[in-house]
């Protein structure tokens, strides 16, 4: 059946939808760096192995990024705001059940789960965002908002569950996501209108090739290799069904984002980098404890914070190459990591250019990557460049872990920065 066009969601006046739903974009970013602190108790609680060690974590990144672009999809076809609030019920069902689980393979399910829930929530999230503020000044505010909370997320997670932890145990690292989930769902419901599904289909074989070429190639790159080998093949598959698909799950029309996704999946790459060498040279090198790597990361969430919500008020493309030269900087200078380095002398100073710099490109690259899109395509807008920056984070991370040390890492983070600002003077 033929549905008419779709009537989005009335562009508001007001700031309160926009706390609600980046509020939901925190929890997503909070969950995926919560739990590493954790790891050490849960694997005494669950009797885990290494291999379900890594799969507590990996089950949810995987599932999340693998199926960002078909959950954009699920809000352009079935409505932004049902697909947000389902989305958002599944994420925290997922997350009680995973504070509860009574075994390794239980955990591990609703991680994966949690990573579902999170990939149909975080597109339509931001596509949300895009719909109520639609001006340019307004948009530019909303985004560096949501800048502010995805970068703020990152540092907050290895912080809260450090204290978590050390509190109540490892459950609670899991049990604190779900009032805050409900509360969301609530108030979006009285907060946030509904706009009309567009109708269509979700490309059933495309949603099938992607998800399962991102899962292999990505957990391929990590592990055996031949999974990488066929994730490759099954991304070539979904390529050419794309080609031959009437109604397909990523259109051609959508190249005009192209390069900044390009860009997003590089500096995600960037992102998860420091995130993950960061709190290691801290606890393996210089012996932090995980709260104190969690207090000495508090300057890098406050400089993203403030520099996303800076950026989001200027409108000169210039903000995106300058950013990544202070944040090439920044890495550069982290790059050094001394055995008897110390926070004042050695940490403080390049993690604030580190946190400038990311902030500016976070939000000029989101900006960037819907902007010129049909307002139909708004929700797979928003999980095109959800996916790029966590497939681009989880790829780069593979490459980046091969590298000897922390400090070979931040100096390869720097190079590839340099890499995106030459890039960006072209695109964004």
């Amino acid at each position: 059946m033929t549905r008419t066009a779709p009537e989005t969601t009335a562009t508001t006046t007001g700031w309160t939808p926009l706390g609600v739903l980046a509020t939901a974009q925190f929890l997503v970013v909070l969950s995926t760096s919560i739990v590493n602190v954790a790891l050490p108790q849960i694997r005494a609680g669950l009797a885990l192995t290494d291999t379900t060690q890594a799969w507590t974590v990996n089950a949810y990144v995987l599932a999340f990024g693998a199926l960002l672009l078909p959950g954009g999809r699920a809000g352009d076809v079935y409505g932004l705001r049902r697909v947000f609030l389902f989305g958002t019920a599944l994420f925290a069902l997922s997350a009680l059940g995973a504070a509860l689980a009574p075994s390794a393979i239980a955990l591990i399910a609703f991680r994966a789960t949690m990573g579902i829930g999170a990939a149909l929530l975080a597109p339509a999230a931001l596509a949300l965002v895009l719909t109520l503020y639609a001006g340019p000044d307004r948009r530019g505010t909303a985004l560096g908002v949501w800048g502010a909370v995805s970068g703020a997320g990152g540092a907050a997670g290895v912080l809260l569950g450090g204290l978590l932890t050390d509190l109540y145990g490892w459950r609670a690292v899991f049990a604190v996501v779900v009032p805050l989930a409900l509360a969301v769902l609530v108030a979006t419901r009285l907060l946030v209108g509904a706009d009309r599904p567009r109708g269509g289909s979700m490309d059933a074989p495309g949603t099938v090739t992607v998800a399962a070429g991102l899962v292999a190639l990505t957990y391929g790159l990590s592990g055996p290799w031949p999974l990488a080998v066929a994730g490759l093949v099954l991304l070539g598959l979904f390529a050419l069904l794309q080609r031959r698909t009437a109604a397909p799950l990523l259109p051609a029309r959508m190249r005009v984002v192209a390069v900044p996704n390009v860009l997003m999946a590089l500096l995600g790459a960037v992102w998860l980098g420091v995130f993950y060498f960061l709190p290691l040279y801290q606890q393996r090198v210089l012996g932090y404890s995980p709260l104190e790597a969690g207090l000495t990361q508090l300057p890098l969430a406050l400089t993203i914070t403030l520099s996303s919500w800076f950026t989001g008020k200027l409108s000169t493309r210039r903000a995106l190459p300058a950013g990544l030269l202070v944040l090439a900087a920044g890495l550069a200078w982290l790059s050094r990591t001394p055995a008897d380095g110390t926070f004042l002398t050695d940490l403080l100073g390049p993690t604030l250019l580190v946190g400038a710099g990311l902030g500016t490109a976070f939000v000029r690259l989101t900006t960037t990557a819907s902007t010129g899109v049909p307002a139909a395509d708004s929700g797979l807008a928003g999980g095109l460049v959800n996916a790029t920056r966590q497939i681009g984070g989880a790829i780069g991370l593979a490459f980046l872990t091969l590298l000897p040390t922390s400090g070979a890492a931040f100096l390869a983070c720097a190079a590839l920065t340099l890499l995106i600002s030459v890039l960006s003077t072209r695109k964004a």
